[in-house]
């Protein structure tokens, strides 16, 4: 996808129905998933499998962006993630910074608290 504006707002929905492989074929294959509280996940593959394991205790998560801006090929976003379960839906107030490479995502860095997440899924 050429508009990086329009391939992070695919990206952000995709998660609403979370497909790994579908979520991962939107990095490049040396790719880097920084959530920042946690450890970097690098490429590709990496990316899928930790998408895999993350999304296999939710139902989905609705990426509510409240404002985007795109200068060449840097995207950021100010959003809400609502993590859904069966029993609840856990919202996460996230900043994100996208790199766009050859119309994919090559780096994906996501500034949150983590405290609403461990007391959401008791870790």
């Amino acid at each position: 996808m050429s508009d990086p504006d329009a391939l992070v707002r695919a990206m952000c929905a995709a998660w609403a129905k979370p497909d790994p492989d579908h979520i991962a074929s939107f990095f490049t294959e040396d790719a880097v998933y920084h959530n920042i509280p946690m450890e970097p996940v690098v490429g590709r593959v990496a990316i899928r499998d930790f998408i895999a394991g993350f999304a296999a205790a939710l139902d989905g998560i609705d990426f509510t962006i409240h404002r985007q801006l795109v200068t060449g090929n840097l995207v950021m976003n100010e959003r809400t993630d609502t993590l859904r379960t069966a029993a609840a839906a856990t919202d996460l107030p996230v900043m994100g910074t996208f790199e766009i490479t050859d119309g994919k995502i090559s780096a994906w860095r996501d500034y949150f608290d983590l405290a609403p997440i461990t007391r959401a899924f008791g870790g």
